[in-house]
């Protein structure tokens, strides 16, 4: 367009004007800066500095840093507690050393009162602080927040109750608690990073955060940073995100870095060392001939691990159903938990049949015995040892060292197993660790027997280390318990031995591989025990997930509705379940998907369409309109006198949130016209009265047929969807990393079922409903035999092209 030279004048005039006043307010903003008073000025930099120091605890390095001091505050905390109720019981035992009896009463009388104000105090303060919480922080991980398990009240309950329990000297661990304290402080820690920094209020990035908090909780255990790092990422998360790889690593190296700090702080240690330093030869660590060895431990440690899983599994289930038979044991949780711990007390008694099992030993002690590099044993007759050495518990005048280890292996198994049943802050990681160590002490002492004089290698004499071998049976246990490989990393790291890591890798890889064929890990046993909403894994051995689809399994009797869906419709739906999405279809001759709408949408429009026609009552005959005002102002003020409940907040079952419609004037009456008291017109003898409800009632129904607009309701076109093709081991994936809840199947864009967590679940576990047979449907046995013939994998173009597809572009 072409601009004459008037014009072009008057836009550089323009143009230079603008300069100008901006020039202006800068010299002014200038000038009054300058002018400030020496208050003003300082008021100003305060400001200043104020914003900067927001934006600075606002990073993000700043929250790793403080979650990883306060768990390793904690960590350190609870250590301490935990060595003075040690030294307090067995300073009240050697004080009752006149008498065997009193004795027994001051060992199993101190661990009782600990083990019962435990488990009081867990359930009253809070009864989500129970067991290990690593099942629960799965879950939440996977998108089914469970947000009483990460509150203030949870966090209180769970350390002081840790406390007591490992200070009774239960065969318990603090690692799997730890893991869900690192949890809870990261979820507080959010919430407190918040007042600083808005992005702390996505809940997303929250989330994301509780794998921060695992990794810390490990590594404020053990001192093994890489190890917790790894531990969260195959323990709580099925997919992990890249980005959480350096948040994990720099909080767990941080709180590891305190938590060795803080004992030589104290004066306890001299120098940052491992938790459980080992000093073994570093020029010949283990012959070549050693390795069948290490890979034979391996397997037997994955049978052993599989089979503790069993076990668990089945004394929780046992516990499970005493609680529902309401017996005498479990009427509360002390019962049960004194019952434990007087026969665990009575069994670790030293001078009775704790004396075979070296039952005056913690469980810290034990592992520094078994991790001791020198040879315990000549023939199986324990050497000498000073008295305050922790091997002298190891030495007896009949027994020799391998019986002691055997009993000590099968009786630590059932009561670790047992005692991680109880309602109790609790945690099977250390249990198995010592079990592991035994048996790994066991088979080093064996070969020490056998092999005195050790391997002869280029005439130079090297003898066996049997405290190497309870490194790799610890990790190699643990591994079989857990499913993990990042056991081996942490033994690793709290033993300082970097030089067995080939033999404790071979080892932790084939226990891995012998338990997950026989068993599921012990926290999905757990899981599947609570009945938490966690989608399990697919085994290796799970040759069917590529056999079977989505049309074997989905549920095909779906609620819908449509655009031609009349209010009375509607309600229908919501009142026949729950469900918090619905389909939404052109018709029901089509079936073809448009969308899907919330349950608070649609409750949300009959409230719309309620207060409409309260507002409007244009369409009534006119001489019912002073009735209907009338009825009106009484509804108001019953709905005023009686709160309205919170319906749209959250589905709860089934009827509760239509009833609490109806309390609050919106019941299917009185969801489109607050009609007269059917009362007051009975005491009306007029006859005329009573052909004016009639013809009320008549109207009521005429707006309960009328059709739902959704021009109001928020739509979401673009549902996941999932073909009937689709194999289950695609779904699993798909469901696993979008965190789905459900996924609606179709045909050629016509909805055909749905597929939700359940469904889905009970195709993985293999069962069906009501049947509990191996899931073989007869849809896929069919399609292998051929019986109904070879089903195309491809749709020819004419049969697209016969479908009213175009119609899916439907303008919502």
């Amino acid at each position: 367009m072409a601009v004459d030279g008037t014009d072009q004048n008057n836009l550089e005039q323009g143009i230079y004007t603008k300069d100008a006043t901006r020039l202006r307010k800068n010299g002014h903003h200038r000038r009054s800066l300058s002018d400030l008073s020496p208050s003003q000025k300082c008021g100003a930099w305060i400001s200043h500095f104020q914003k900067l120091f927001v934006l600075f605890i606002g990073a993000d390095w700043i929250y790793l840093m403080l979650l990883g001091f306060v768990v390793a505050v904690l960590s350190f905390t609870v250590d301490v507690f935990v060595d003075l109720f040690t030294e307090a019981h067995r300073w009240i035992y050697n004080l009752a050393d006149s008498h065997v009896v009193l004795q027994y009463l001051a060992w199993v009388t101190y661990s009782l009162l600990l083990m019962c104000f435990a488990a009081g105090f867990a359930n009253i303060v809070s009864n989500k602080a129970t067991g290990s919480g690593i099942p629960e922080t799965k879950t939440s991980l996977r998108g089914v927040m469970l947000k009483e398990y990460f509150t203030f009240r949870t966090l209180v309950s769970k350390v002081i109750s840790l406390t007591c329990v490992l200070g009774s000297e239960l065969p318990v661990g603090k690692e799997g608690p730890f893991v869900h304290v690192g949890s809870v402080c990261a979820a507080l820690l959010c919430k407190f990073m918040s007042l600083f920094s808005g992005i702390y209020k996505n809940k997303n990035r929250n989330e994301e955060m509780l794998t921060v908090g695992c990794a810390v909780g490990i590594s404020c255990c053990f001192a093994a940073p890489i190890g917790g790092a790894l531990f969260s990422l195959e323990v709580t998360s099925m997919f992990f995100l890249a980005r959480n790889y350096w948040r994990g690593f720099l909080s767990a190296t941080f709180g590891g870095f305190i938590f060795r700090l803080l004992p030589v702080w104290n004066r306890k240690e001299e120098t940052l060392t491992a938790l459980y330093a080992t000093k073994y030869r570093l020029d010949f660590p283990f012959d070549l001939r050693e390795l069948p060895i290490f890979a034979a431990m391996g397997i037997v440690c994955g049978f052993g691990g599989a089979f503790f899983v069993y076990l668990y599994g089945k004394i929780s289930l046992f516990v499970k159903k005493q609680q529902a038979k309401k017996s005498f044991l479990m009427r509360n949780c002390f019962f049960y938990s004194a019952l434990v711990s007087v026969l665990i007390s009575t069994l670790t008694f030293p001078p009775g049949f704790g004396q075979f099992m070296a039952g005056r030993l913690t469980k810290k002690d034990s592992l520094i015995s078994f991790f001791d590099n020198r040879t315990w044993s000549n023939h199986g007759i324990v050497a000498d040892f000073a008295n305050d050495d922790y091997l002298a518990a190891w030495k007896h005048p009949q027994v020799n060292v391998f019986i002691l280890l055997s009993v000590f292996i099968i009786m630590k198994f059932w009561m670790s197993a047992l005692s991680i049943t109880l309602p109790i802050p609790c945690g099977s990681f250390v249990p198995i660790f010592v079990i592991g160590a035994a048996f790994g002490r066991l088979v080093g002492e064996g070969l020490a027997t056998l092999f005195p004089d050790g391997f002869n290698v280029d005439g130079h004499i090297y003898h066996i280390v049997p405290g190497a071998y309870a490194v790799i049976g610890a990790a190699s246990l643990t591994a079989g318990v857990t499913h993990t490989i990042s056991t081996g990393v942490i033994m690793m790291e709290m033993t300082g031995q970097i030089s067995y890591t080939l033999p404790i890798l071979i080892s932790v890889i084939l226990a891995n591989m012998i338990s997950q064929s026989l068993q599921p890990s012990i926290y999905d046993t757990a899981i599947r025990i609570k009945k938490l909403p966690y989608l399990p894994t697919l085994s290796w051995g799970h040759r069917e997930k590529y056999n079977i689809y989505v049309e074997d399994f989905m549920k095909r009797d779906v609620r819908y509705i449509t655009l031609n869906s009349t209010y009375r419709d509607i309600i229908k739906i919501l009142r026949s379940g729950n469900l918090k999405t619905l389909p939404l279809v052109k018709s029901a001759e089509s079936m073809l998907l448009l969308g899907s709408v919330e349950r608070a949408q649609l409750l949300g429009l009959l409230k719309q369409r309620m207060q409409h026609n309260k507002q409007n009552a244009s369409t009534m005959p006119n001489r019912y309109k002073v009735r209907f005002q009338m009825s009106s102002e009484e509804s108001a003020s019953a709905t005023n006198a009686k709160p309205l409940k919170s319906a749209l907040k959250k589905p709860s079952v089934d009827e509760e949130e239509i009833t609490s419609l109806y309390d609050s004037g919106l019941n299917l009456k009185k969801f489109f016209c607050s009609r007269p008291e059917i009362e007051a017109m009975e005491d009306d003898s007029d006859a005329e009265d009573d052909t004016i409800l009639q013809e009320i009632e008549e109207w009521e129904e005429q707006q309960l047929d009328e059709q739902v607009t959704f021009n109001s309701c928020k739509i979401d076109p673009a549902p996941f969807q999932l073909v009937e093709r689709t194999s289950l081991h695609k779904t699993h994936t798909m469901f696993s990393v979008l965190n789905l809840d459900y996924a609606y199947v179709t045909s050629i864009g016509r909805l055909v079922g749905a597929v939700s967590l359940k469904e889905l679940h009970k195709a993985i576990e293999g069962s069906m409903l009501g049947e509990g047979v191996r899931l073989r449907p007869v849809l896929s046995t069919f399609r292998d035999r051929g019986v109904r013939g070879t089903r195309p994998e491809t749709i020819a173009l004419h049969q697209l092209l016969e479908h009213p597809l175009s119609s899916c572009a439907h303008n919502i």
